[in-house]
C-alpha cells in the first residue's frame, strides 16, 4: 500500500483541481475527495500497488464515489454556491459531457484513459467532447491582461489570445505594471504566471488587482503545485507550463462562464 498511498498523494492535487471544476465549488469538490480518500483508505485494493496507472485508477475511483452520492450530476441550485471554482457554463452541459472535457482539455487524460475512468467507448467519447467545446467556444471576445515576465512566453500566449478574436490590453512583466495596466484597461479576464523575475509574484499582483475588480483568472505556471495546496481560494484554472493551444483556449472559454472571483487571500 506505501507505493499506491505515495502516488494518491502526488496525484490529489489534481484531482481537486479537477473535483472543483467539475463539482462547482471548490468546497463542494474537496469534500467530495475527502470521500474518496475514506474509500480509498477503507479499500486500498481499490488503487493497488499492482495498477499500473494509479492516476487513472484515483479518478476511477472519485468516479464511483461521485455516481453513488450524486448520481445525475447536478452542480447545485443555489447561485451562492458556485464561487471561485463555480462553473455556470458546465452547469448547462450534460454530466458525461463536462467529465469528458475537463478530464481531457484540463487533466491531459488520453481518450483510452477517459475510457477506462468513466466506462465509455472511446466513440462516445469524442461525440460529446465536440460537444462540450463547441459549447465552450460560444462566448464572446474578451480583454485580455497577461501577466507573464518571459517576453517570448508572454507573446506567444498574446498571438494565440488574439488569434481566437480577443483583444490583449497589455503584457505585464512586474507586480506594479500588471495593477496599472488593469487599472487603465479594465481586463475581463486575467492570464498569470505565478512566479516573475526580480521577487515579484504573479499571485501578489493578482491578490492586489482583485481587491478592486472581479474578473476571471487563469495562472499558466511551471509550479501548478504552490496553487493546490487548498490553504486558500484557489483559482478557477490552473495550467502548467508547458501547455497546448487547445487547452489555454477550453480553459479561456471555460473560465468566461464562471461567476468572477471574489478575492484570493
Amino acid at each position: 500500500m506505501a507505493d499506491s498511498s505515495a502516488e494518491v498523494v502526488k496525484q490529489l492535487p489534481y484531482l481537486r483541481r479537477y473535483a472543483r471544476a467539475l463539482l462547482g465549488s471548490q468546497d463542494r469538490g474537496d469534500r467530495y475527495v475527502r470521500v474518496t480518500l475514506e474509500t480509498y483508505l477503507a479499500e486500498p485494493e481499490r488503487i493497488g500497488e499492482a495498477d499500473r496507472d494509479s492516476r487513472v485508477a484515483l479518478f476511477s475511483l472519485f468516479h464511483d464515489v461521485w455516481s453513488l452520492i450524486d448520481p445525475e450530476g447536478a452542480l447545485g441550485d443555489d447561485p451562492d454556491d458556485l464561487d471561485a471554482g463555480g462553473v455556470r457554463g458546465l452547469a448547462s452541459l450534460p454530466p458525461r459531457q463536462r467529465q469528458v472535457l475537463l478530464l481531457i482539455s484540463l487533466e491531459g487524460f488520453s481518450f483510452d484513459e477517459v475510457s477506462r475512468i468513466l466506462g465509455m467507448e472511446p466513440s462516445e467519447i469524442r461525440v460529446d467532447l465536440d460537444r462540450a467545446r463547441s459549447e465552450m467556444a460560444a462566448v464572446g471576445n474578451v480583454r485580455v491582461l497577461i501577466i507573464e515576465d518571459e517576453p517570448l512566453i508572454a507573446e506567444d500566449i498574446a498571438d494565440l489570445v488574439t488569434g481566437w478574436g480577443h483583444e490583449v490590453i497589455g503584457q505585464a512583466a512586474r507586480e506594479e505594471e500588471a495593477r496599472r495596466l488593469a487599472e487603465e484597461g479594465r481586463p475581463e479576464l486575467i492570464l498569470a504566471d505565478i512566479q516573475l523575475k526580480g521577487g515579484d509574484s504573479g499571485i501578489r499582483a493578482v491578490q492586489q488587482i482583485l481587491r478592486s475588480t472581479n474578473v476571471p483568472v487563469i495562472f499558466i505556471t511551471g509550479f501548478p503545485e504552490r496553487l493546490l495546496t487548498g490553504e486558500q481560494l484557489e483559482p478557477a484554472f490552473l495550467i502548467s507550463k508547458p501547455f497546448e493551444p487547445e487547452v489555454l483556449k477550453t480553459a479561456i472559454g471555460h473560465a468566461l462562464t464562471i461567476q468572477p472571483p471574489r478575492t484570493m487571500n
